[in-house]
């Protein structure tokens, strides 16, 4: 049998799937991580614990699938992006890996947007100025810690750091460096403008690869401990965002992917870079000719599990389930509620926001709250609030790309039927749900197989997606959303300036 394996570093987790050519899921495997929060403006990981992660990820994905080394055709690589780690010259990290959630670049992100060099960067580079990318990141550390970058022989991404403990490699790949805000779009190389800003020499940047380069040759001892034959072919892939597109089989006009696991985005295919007059979405490459653009929020299932450590810890009902079941438990009693939660509405920006308000003062609001509502009123109205920040996001996504005619779903959501109902109902697009929901890992080995000829197009990959649901809107909940959504958007803008104030508060008292 001849299988092919899809790899996703997540922010909360690494996945190993391991697909039959025609897209049937034999084995998969999770390892999870912790996120380190020394304190309001940082989010951080070991890279060291998610290398072991992926050792461990693939290891148990390859004995559950009960497939030999030969058997194994390619292995395609997906991960999240905008992280930055320096290291020194024997790739020893000088620092942890900041992930897209750390905010301490918040201040030059701020400075960037005010005086226009920002948006003139967003426009050569499809990065979004906000605190998530490296280039503020890049930017912190020349003013408040330029000794550690002086240190630094390379400033990498953790896609990068694992690259190079498998095969001694010093590149990226156009998707990741895409999402770097240093990369430009149209020359595919690094932005002089975007270093010259940083103070950086390319030097200390990987080399750009397309997202289709093989590699050969790995290290034999980290070979062995995953089950591997080290001249495997490894795919060097893309970013978890475009490839879940890719996933779900959202490939052509009209379509669009909507994902929220951790975090959430919505994201539609387009043949060429494009970008926003306004500076509000992404724009990412999978290939030299298939562009991805959308806009992430910072805020999906991150909200499911605050409720739960914080409001479900002594259920002992809650307890006995798995991590998934506990989170369709929770939205299973939101779905008693009807539509709206009776007046309560949710801005849910507890990680502050990207798309549409690239805010990271933002801050998350129960608005209409009484003393008639419950612990499943308020369940309803975060839900109701994530999927009304995702329908920001597509509005100004239809603007650029069209108008959406179908959606499909992935991310951990997708696992939930009531979740997927109100997601359709507030879009008032059918929802359609794809059979496996591992979307980024399903589009790194589709991936994979295209980079080495095994899939004519990219287009193929719609082969392998089989439509296990479909929620069409329903009507009356419909008109609900729309009559509600409108105070929603009004709030989220509206409040910006006591989003900054709450906000520096908050920074004063920790």
């Amino acid at each position: 049998m001849a299988v092919v394996i899809g790899l996703d570093i997540g922010t909360t987790s690494t996945k190993a799937v391991v697909f039959a050519q025609d897209g049937q899921v034999l084995g998969k495997h999770a390892v999870h991580y912790p996120l380190y929060q020394p304190d309001v403006n940082r989010a951080e990981q070991d890279p060291d614990e998610i290398m072991r992660a992926v050792m461990e990820a693939v290891k148990e994905a390859v004995t559950r699938a009960g497939v030999r080394p030969a058997e194994i055709v390619a292995i395609g690589f997906s991960s999240a992006m905008h992280s930055l780690m320096l290291v020194d010259k024997d790739y020893r990290p000088l620092t942890k890996v900041i992930t897209w959630a750390d905010n301490r670049s918040a201040a030059q992100a701020e400075r960037l947007r005010r005086n226009g060099e920002g948006l003139a960067l967003y426009k050569q580079t499809g990065t979004p100025i906000h605190p998530m990318s490296p280039l503020t990141k890049l930017l912190w550390f020349k003013e408040e810690e330029s000794s550690l970058i002086d240190q630094a022989a390379k400033c990498i991404s953790i896609k990068e750091y694992v690259l190079y403990q498998l095969f001694e490699t010093e590149v990226i790949d156009y998707s990741i460096a895409s999402a770097t805000g240093l990369f430009d779009l149209t020359t595919l190389t690094w932005n002089e403008a975007a270093l010259k800003l940083v103070g950086l020499d390319k030097s200390k940047l990987s080399q750009p690869v397309p997202t289709t380069t093989v590699l050969t040759g790995m290290n034999k001892e980290l070979a062995e401990k995953m089950n591997l034959d080290p001249m495997t072919p490894f795919v060097i892939g893309a970013s978890d965002g475009v490839l879940a597109n890719l996933g779900v089989g959202a490939t052509e006009a009209g379509e669009v992917a909507v994902t929220i696991g951790t975090s959430g985005a919505v994201r539609a295919m387009v043949p060429s870079p494009l970008t926003d007059a306004y500076g509000r979405t992404f724009c990412y490459a999978l290939t030299e000719d298939c562009w991805v653009v959308g806009g992430p929020s910072n805020n999906g299932g991150i909200l499911m599990r605050w409720l739960r450590d914080n409001w479900f810890k002594n259920d002992r009902d809650l307890a006995q389930l798995t991590e998934d079941e506990q989170y369709q438990w929770m939205v299973a009693e939101a779905a008693n509620i009807s539509a709206g939660a009776e007046g309560l509405l949710c801005l849910p920006y507890f990680a502050g926001e990207r798309a549409p308000l690239w805010n990271p003062d933002a801050r998350g609001v129960l608005f209409g709250m009484s003393l008639h509502h419950t612990r499943a009123h308020v369940i309803r109205a975060m839900v109701e609030g994530i999927c009304f920040s995702i329908l920001s996001i597509s509005r100004v996504l239809e603007e650029l790309a069209g108008q959406a005619k179908v959606v499909y779903a992935s991310g951990g959501f997708a696992r939930s039927p009531e979740w997927r109902q109100i997601m359709a109902n507030v879009l008032g697009r059918k929802l359609l749900m794809p059979q496996s929901t591992e979307a980024s890992a399903l589009g790194a080995a589709a991936l994979a197989l295209y980079g080495l000829g095994e899939m004519k197009t990219l287009g193929d990959v719609k082969k392998w997606i089989h439509i296990q649901e479909e929620y069409p809107p329903m009507a009356v909940e419909h008109q609900v959303y729309q009559g509600l959504y409108p105070l929603y958007e009004h709030l989220s803008h509206h409040l910006t300036d006591e989003f900054q104030r709450i906000s520096s508060f908050q920074q004063g008292t920790r």
